[in-house]
């Protein structure tokens, strides 16, 4: 980015702002960050989550653009995990998903449904079906279980809690200017505020962005030293999917509740019942597991359930919904507002079908 040194307040200290506040002050920019939270971003839906980059995996649920977005995500994140000065697991071993005999029809629906979003975004690799011997292979501890499986090569995944704590000490490094705990509102930075402001504060930005509403989310982090997962597995079923991302030290990240509600009250019984059952249903040693937390939050979507960028002032940005896809496309929506910050427009916004208002 060749953008002339300048300062940037930016609202938000979930992933997103994080990730441009270390990038903008890496670069030599003055940079302040805003958060009604703390470095822990125990207010952020980010750090309730899997943090799988798994496109493939979810264009089930998601548009072209996003699964474009996934992709290059993909090859950014360890660019971007790279220079920081605390390590942070990142693995790329794919995506294996697995189904009861009983479920072999919703197999069927999502093998279509791969090869009818491979048709269009070529750059994904081929689905790889597996048999018992290759369900040995890919996942050893898996194959007396099931016969059969689909395995997506290339996807990955990263620990979103070793990834912000690590960018919170990064931004204390860089000399980032930090006011945790310190909500702001666009209001309070006036037409004269020096240098540039960026908005990424999700659903805390819905008095300026009113259409933003929240998706509920419920995910289970267990201790489960009995299992032996190398790789994020999803358990296919009609009413109760569900996904498990192996982390480091035996622990296990388990969700994929999607509940139309903004409700931050505790998780219920019947999303725990049906996570848990989902884990015990892929492998058994689950039932030994220590739960550690039962985790709650809400993820911003606008009405399409598609990410947006748009430009209020000459400098001012917001960046919004990122649903339930958050961790898979930070990368790429990051790169997107240094092309606009750095040249008023940006190529990769195209490629990825954004939605972009920005001033002429």
């Amino acid at each position: 980015m060749t953008l002339a040194h300048t300062s940037f307040t930016i609202l938000g200290a979930g992933l997103l702002g994080r990730l441009l506040a270390v990038t903008l002050a890496r670069q030599g920019h003055a940079v302040s960050l805003y958060d009604k939270g703390g470095p822990l971003a125990e207010h952020s839906a980010a750090r309730v989550a899997g943090g799988m980059i798994a496109p493939l995996a979810e264009s089930a649920v998601a548009e072209h653009g996003v699964v474009r977005m996934g992709r290059h995500s993909l090859t950014r994140w360890p660019e971007l995990i790279a220079p920081l000065s605390q390590p942070v697991f990142f693995q790329q071993k794919g995506t294996l998903l697995v189904w009861h005999r009983q479920d072999a029809p919703e197999a069927t629906r999502m093998r279509q449904q791969f090869d009818a979003t491979r048709a269009l975004v070529t750059e994904l690799p081929a689905v790889q079906s597996l048999d018992a011997q290759g369900m040995a292979q890919i996942e050893p501890a898996l194959a007396a279980r099931f016969a059969q499986g689909m395995y997506l090569p290339g996807e990955g995944q990263l620990d979103n809690r070793q990834l912000l704590a690590a960018q919170a000490h990064e931004l204390e490094r860089l000399g980032v200017q930090l006011h945790w705990n310190t909500p702001r509102e666009l209001a309070d930075f006036g037409p004269d505020h020096p240098g540039w402001l960026l908005d990424c504060r999700g659903l805390g930005a819905r008095g300026e962005w009113p259409q933003l509403r929240g998706v509920r989310g419920e995910v289970i982090r267990v201790h489960a030293p009995e299992v032996t997962l190398q790789r994020p597995t999803r358990l296919l079923h009609p009413r109760y999917p569900a996904y498990i991302a192996p982390k480091e030290g035996n622990v296990f990240v388990i969700g994929a509740t999607e509940i139309e509600s903004e409700d931050l009250s505790s998780a219920s019984v019947r999303s725990t019942l049906e996570l848990l059952s989902a884990a015990y249903a892929v492998h058994p040693g689950f039932a030994e597991a220590r739960i550690l937390e039962l985790s709650v939050q809400c993820r911003p979507a606008l009405a399409d359930n598609l990410p947006a960028v748009r430009q209020l002032a000459p400098r001012t940005l917001q960046v919004n919904g990122m649903y339930r896809h958050g961790w898979m496309i930070a990368p790429a929506l990051h790169d997107v507002v240094l092309q606009v910050l750095d040249g008023g427009a940006s190529p990769l916004a195209l490629q990825f079908d954004l939605a972009m208002e920005l001033l002429k």
